[in-house]
């Protein structure tokens, strides 16, 4: 009883201070009501506690984002833009979920595109190809990826037909190479046109701003018929110059400009010799990727069912072993 009285009487002071100083701003003043301001100051000191400790206790944990991509399942993806880059191969940005997402493709990765179509008998059925993002890894809201269109290439001509606000089925990641766990102290790479795409992904990985390695290096022979079908030869030339002595990048074309300085032609023995780390280099990967023939030519095809197959061509003539070469 004591209690209520002394707390009553705590409360009276306080809504006779605060009642002194609303009078201050009344513009007349009242007698009555004086229980019904102590119970309305109490009421207001209890929501003004309340609200204190809402403020102080109630965080609310953000809630994670579901993932971009789903391995299990397609999902459909709105073009954004479309950029030329050269008479036959453009890049395609496509949205993500929300401005939140980003890609989160381990490295390295593809994912499977896939769009439907009505077969000969008449029954349903599905174009699908891979294709390797190159926007880079903490990239929000978006994907890119660079498509050459080749008369012949159905999903290429299917990509290149879309319009921005068409959707593009995908799914994935399709895990390739797995870095992170066959990390090697060099790297030797073998690329031709579109075939870039896997490697700038261990590049990025390797050389990128959030990377902490400083010991691996990589050399690259990049084919193409012209110079102006070099993808993304700006941002090679960067890390040439940034790491030159970790990071080196040889050009081939088929159809070189007179003033031409980089090699001529096919990759051959001759190239791989000159700049490429020998078979007997320790922590080495040969990585390849390109056209079939390409990669027939240099490393041996693809086994049926997409697996690596038998190690075969110039590589092995060389004298590589098959567990140091890579097929992406």
């Amino acid at each position: 009883m004591r209690f209520a009285t002394s707390l009553l009487g705590s409360v009276r002071t306080a809504s006779k201070t605060t009642a002194y100083q609303a009078r201050s701003y009344a513009t007349q003043s009242g007698k009555k009501g004086g229980n019904g301001l102590v119970l309305a100051t109490l009421a207001g000191l209890g929501v003004a506690g309340g609200y204190y400790y809402n403020q102080k206790q109630a965080t609310v944990a953000p809630v994670p984002l579901e993932p971009a991509f789903d391995p299990s399942q397609f999902k459909a993806f709105k073009l954004q833009k479309v950029e030329k880059i050269n008479h036959n191969t453009s890049l395609y940005r496509f949205d993500l979920p929300s401005s939140e997402h980003v890609a989160e493709l381990p490295v390295a990765s593809c994912v499977i595109t896939r769009y439907p179509i009505t077969k000969k008998d008449g029954s349903p059925g599905f174009i699908i190809r891979p294709y390797t993002p190159t926007s880079s890894d903490d990239a929000k809201g978006y994907v890119d990826f660079i498509v050459k269109e080749y008369p012949e290439g159905k999903m290429s001509k299917h990509i290149a037909n879309l319009k921005v606000g068409e959707t593009l089925d995908i799914k994935g990641p399709i895990p390739k190479y797995n870095w992170d766990q066959g990390k090697v102290d060099n790297v030797a790479m073998i690329a031709g046109g579109t075939g870039i795409t896997p490697m700038l992904q261990v590049i990025r990985k390797v050389f990128g701003p959030k990377s902490n390695d400083d010991k691996t290096k990589i050399t690259l022979i990049f084919a193409n018929q012209t110079e102006e079908d070099i993808l993304l030869k700006e941002e090679l030339d960067s890390y040439a110059k940034q790491f030159p002595q970790r990071f080196q990048v040889i050009y081939t074309l088929d159809r070189p400009p007179k003033e031409w300085q980089g090699l001529q032609g096919f990759v051959s023995a001759e190239a791989i010799k000159k700049y490429l780390p020998g078979p007997e280099t320790e922590s080495l990967r040969v990585f390849v990727c390109g056209p079939d023939p390409m990669l027939a030519s240099l490393a041996g095809p693809k086994a049926k069912d997409k697996s690596q197959g038998e190690l075969a061509g110039i590589l092995k003539e060389l004298g590589y072993a098959q567990e140091k070469v890579y097929k992406f």
